[in-house]
C-alpha cells in the first residue's frame, strides 16, 4: 500500500531558518504572493539591513515552484522600490535646498562648501547617480533624497529609478527562478555578503574622511 504525500507538504517555506524581522518580511511573500514581494521591497527601502539579495531570490524560488508569477514578482518588486524612492524624494523636496545646506553646515566636520560640492556633482551626474545607485545596497535607500532636494524632474527621476530597480530586481528574481531549490543553501550562506561588503567599504570611506578632515583642521589650527 503506497502513501501519497500532498505536494503542499513537500513545499519549502522560505521563512524557515530566518528569525526576527527578516523572517516576518519573508512570511509576507509566502502569504501575499506578488503583493507581498512589493511590500517587502518597499519596506527594504526604509530598513536597509533587510537585504533585497535575500528577499528577491525567494520570490524567484516560489515562482519556480509555480506558487507565483516570476514576471508578477519582478513587476511588484520594481513598483515597490519606486514607491519607496518616491517617499524619500518627497522628504528631500520638503527639506529643500536652503534648509539642507544649513543642516549640513551645522554637522561637525562638515561645512557649506561640502554641500556645494555635492550639489554640483548631483547637478552634473544626478541621472546616472539615481540609475546606478538603485543597484547599490544602502545607497539605493538614500539616493532619492538629493534628487528631491535638487527637484529633479519627477518623470525623469521615476524613469531612472524604475529602470535601475528593474535591472537589480530582475537579476535576483531570475537567480531564484533559475536555480530553484538549489538557491536555498546559497541564499542562507551568502545573502548578506554583498550588503556587508558595501557597508564595510562605506564605513572605511567614512573613517578616511573623518581622519582626513580632523587632521586637516588640526594643521590649520
Amino acid at each position: 500500500m503506497s502513501i501519497t504525500i500532498p505536494t503542499a507538504l513537500l513545499q519549502v517555506q522560505p521563512s524557515e531558518g530566518y528569525d526576527g524581522f527578516v523572517g516576518w518580511v519573508l512570511s509576507l511573500i509566502e502569504v501575499l504572493g506578488e503583493v507581498g514581494v512589493g511590500l517587502a521591497v518597499f519596506i527594504e527601502t526604509f530598513v536597509p539591513p533587510i537585504p533585497s539579495e535575500a528577499i528577491l531570490p525567494v520570490a524567484g524560488f516560489l515562482a519556480y515552484e509555480g506558487r507565483m508569477s516570476a514576471w508578477g514578482a519582478w513587476l511588484a518588486a520594481t513598483l515597490g522600490a519606486l514607491a519607496g524612492a518616491l517617499v524619500w524624494y518627497a522628504i528631500g523636496a520638503a527639506l529643500g535646498r536652503d534648509r539642507a545646506r544649513r543642516l549640513i553646515g551645522r554637522i561637525p566636520l562638515l561645512d557649506h562648501a561640502d554641500f556645494d560640492k555635492a550639489e554640483a556633482f548631483f547637478v552634473r551626474w544626478g541621472g546616472t547617480a539615481v540609475l546606478v545607485g538603485r543597484c547599490v545596497p544602502l545607497v539605493r535607500s538614500f539616493v532619492s533624497i538629493p534628487a528631491g532636494i535638487e527637484r529633479m524632474p519627477l518623470g525623469r527621476f521615476s524613469l531612472y529609478t524604475f529602470a535601475g530597480s528593474a535591472v537589480w530586481n530582475g537579476i535576483w528574481v531570475g537567480l531564484g527562478f533559475a536555480f530553484g531549490p538549489a538557491i536555498r543553501p546559497i541564499l542562507e550562506e551568502w545573502s548578506g555578503l554583498i550588503s556587508y561588503i558595501v557597508v564595510g567599504v562605506i564605513a572605511l570611506l567614512m573613517l578616511w574622511f573623518v581622519t582626513h578632515r580632523v587632521v586637516g583642521r588640526l594643521r590649520s589650527a
